[in-house]
């Protein structure tokens, strides 16, 4: 079990019980018998600090939370202890008293010794440096106060606020050769002013010299006991000062007050983000009640001797009507540091779903998402990047809300499926710091932006698929053209004249023939220009597609070119490439991109090597022809945009292959082709056939 129920458990009813029993007897049964009832400090002293003390018990497992829930019990069960001995003065005779008195004063000693370890180590419950761990240890020595007195004091030793002195009854437990103790104990631990210096000078070390982090966490908690030290020395040193009973109990509201703040701000007493939530609501409000409650019947309780029921009555009706808006804040301003702004979020919720399906341009969609983020978790900026292909995100942003100024405090990614499409990084929040509610909200808003995201990027790239399959087809129709225009300009400037200057000399040998002047001479040549005019036909076919290429395959169509490039090339290949055939879309598309490729590095490389590398691996066909030209640089823009390049990538596109140009080590070019041999959609490679 966890121990801080188990503390719950035990200091609760002691507590409680305390409490019943002062307000049972002072506010009830001796009621008429004093004129000061004595309810004010267990009521507005005691009570919050004890109420606020159990509701830590609740949210927090630190020992600071221990301590003040101990302190505050302490302060409830000495308040009974005085109460018992003001209405049993009999008691002051009995033997056993002295024994009994300890109780008292060791209560008072331990919510003196918790409360001040409590302010001194705000609110964290560990000091920054070393002397101020020690000097924590020591705040612990007024406990020692019954024992000793009991020991060191030949008389009854009895706290101040009793208002009884037991200077008249003497201490049987009284040890004569410590006598000498009695001043040392009294003014180091009766008056516990030392421990009461020590941990204020804890406290303030913290406060105005300790890191600008610590200063700010400890600022509000040491202006709250400041007030309290100084509210409780006027009421020491000048007794029956006006106003000073209501400073007093302001302080000891303001305390519990600033410890909340600390909560909310800094993440005091250790409470875990778990418990930030409807529990700590509940408990919460039972101490915003408390607060409320104490604060409506302060005025009440300090003037109830000389103010008559009816005006005391009418003067906390009045409290209780002008103090019901700062508990409401109160508990909005709580409702908002557990929760965050709900209503606000909320709001930005809705409105971003309907945002997201407007937008229709990414750039727009993801500046909706950041400002929408922005504005919801009141970021000082938001930040989207875009994952791109190689899963490394944007270098500039896409979407951005507000001013960019340094590192990221929270980021969450876009996920859709398994598919990382980018990332949300927002800045500092404008007011305190991101709870556990921001960052929920961050991650409902990436996985409900992401599929929007995914979408329009989708939308995006579809478009420029598009876009670049049009230009494509334009490029094939341009080029089936040319191709066209360039046979028919090969037709007619040369087979075509030569068919036709040999039907003349047919004509002229015909003629001749029927004169007898033919001879065998005219007919040998006629013989030769058909043989010519065959091989130039045969010149213009190997043109369009080798018949080497369909007899003996890609490998030897790639090496028959081979002595006839410009620079020194070379073809690796594995056996099992060379023997494979492939069908007929595959092996043109891979003759021709290694041919438009070589002599684009023949054109623009400067290179002084070339080759030719081909691989077959899971299903595709790989391709790399690289030379050791200028490199990238060498490639002109009309060559990526409507050459040589543009020309492979919409051959190799039109198989769904891919083509990837890179740098190649140490120097020049590397195109890369990889085409798909096994698809499903098209008929079956061809058997392998031996070579030859």
């Amino acid at each position: 079990m966890d121990r801080r129920w188990v503390c719950l458990a035990v200091l609760g009813p002691i507590g409680v019980a305390a409490l019943v029993y002062v307000v049972v007897m002072r506010g009830f049964l001796y009621a008429d018998v004093t004129t000061d009832h004595g309810l004010a400090w267990p009521l507005l002293g005691a009570l919050p600090l004890f109420v606020f003390g159990m509701w830590l018990l609740t949210v927090s497992a630190s020992r600071i939370a221990l301590l003040i829930a101990l302190g505050s019990t302490a302060m409830l069960v000495g308040s009974a202890f005085e109460t018992f001995v003001h209405f049993n003065p009999g008691v002051l005779m009995e033997p056993w008293f002295p024994l009994v008195n300890v109780l008292g004063l060791t209560t008072d000693a331990v919510a003196t010794s918790t409360l001040l370890i409590v302010f001194a180590t705000f609110p964290d419950g560990r000091p920054e440096q070393r002397w101020q761990r020690i000097a924590v240890i020591f705040l612990w020595t007024p406990v020692l106060v019954g024992p000793l007195t009991l020991l060191t004091s030949p008389h009854v030793v009895m706290s101040q606020f009793i208002g009884i002195s037991g200077e008249s009854i003497p201490n049987p437990f009284f040890v004569p050769w410590l006598e000498w103790a009695e001043p040392a104990v009294h003014y180091l631990v009766v008056q516990a002013w030392a421990a009461v210096a020590l941990g204020l000078t804890v406290l303030a070390s913290r406060a105005l010299f300790g890191e600008p982090e610590v200063r700010a966490r400890t600022r509000v908690m040491a202006l709250a006991v400041a007030g309290a030290i100084l509210a409780f020395g006027l009421w020491t040193f000048v007794p029956g000062l006006w106003g000073v009973e209501f400073l007093v109990y302001a302080s000891m509201i303001a305390i519990p007050v600033a410890a909340i703040h600390g909560i909310l701000r800094y993440g005091a007493f250790d409470i875990d983000p778990g418990d930030r939530g409807a529990r700590v609501e509940r408990s919460s409000n039972l101490l915003i009640t408390v607060v409320y409650a104490a604060g409506v019947a302060t005025p009440a309780l300090l003037l109830a001797p000389p103010l008559r029921t009816l005006p005391a009555i009418l003067l906390t009706t009045l409290l209780a009507v002008v103090l019901l808006p700062a508990r409401s804040w109160m508990q909005r301003r709580l409702h908002r540091a557990l929760f965050g702004d709900r209503d606000r979020q909320f709001t930005m919720l809705s409105e971003l779903g309907a945002q997201l399906e407007r937008a229709g341009d990414p750039r727009e969609l993801l500046t909706s998402l950041a400002d929408a983020v922005r504005d919801g978790l009141d970021a000082s900026w938001v930040r989207i990047r875009l994952a791109s292909t190689d899963a490394a995100f944007a270098a500039v942003p896409i979407g951005v809300g507000g001013e960019v100024a340094g590192d990221p405090v929270e980021s969450c990614d876009l996920v859709r499926g398994e598919e990382t499409l980018g990332r949300i990084e927002v800045g500092p929040r404008r007011r305190g710091d991101y709870g556990d509610a921001e960052r929920a909200l961050l991650r409902t808003v990436a996985g409900q932006a992401a599929a929007s995201v995914a979408n329009v990027r989708l939308t995006a790239q579809l478009a420029e698929q598009l876009d670049e399959l049009r230009a494509s087809r334009e490029r094939l129709v341009a080029a089936q053209d040319d191709e066209r225009r360039r046979l028919e300009r090969d037709l007619h400037d040369g087979i075509q004249q030569d068919v036709v200057a040999q039907i003349a000399g047919l004509r002229l040998a015909r003629n001749r023939l029927q004169r007898g002047e033919l001879t065998t001479e005219e007919l040998v040549e006629l013989q030769d220009q058909a043989r010519e005019t065959l091989t130039d036909l045969r010149e213009l076919a190997r043109g369009i597609h080798p018949p080497v290429l369909s007899d003996n395959g890609l490998v030897a169509a790639v090496e028959s070119g081979v002595s006839r490039y410009p620079i020194p090339l070379t073809v690796e290949a594995d056996a099992a490439v060379r023997a494979e055939r492939y069908s007929d879309d595959v092996e043109t598309t891979a003759y021709y991109v290694v041919r438009e490729a070589l002599a684009n590095t023949a054109k623009h490389a400067h290179a002084t090597h070339a080759s030719v590398e081909l691989a077959r691996s899971n299903g595709h066909l790989r391709i790399a022809i690289t030379d050791d030209g200028r490199g990238l640089g060498a490639l002109s823009p009309a060559s990526v945009s409507s050459g040589g390049l543009a020309n492979i990538r919409d051959r190799v596109a039109a198989l769904r292959g891919t083509v990837s140009v890179s740098a190649a080590q140490p120097s020049g070019t590397t195109v890369l082709v990889d085409l798909p041999v096994d698809r499903p959609d098209r008929p079956a490679d061809r058997e392998a056939d031996p070579v030859g």
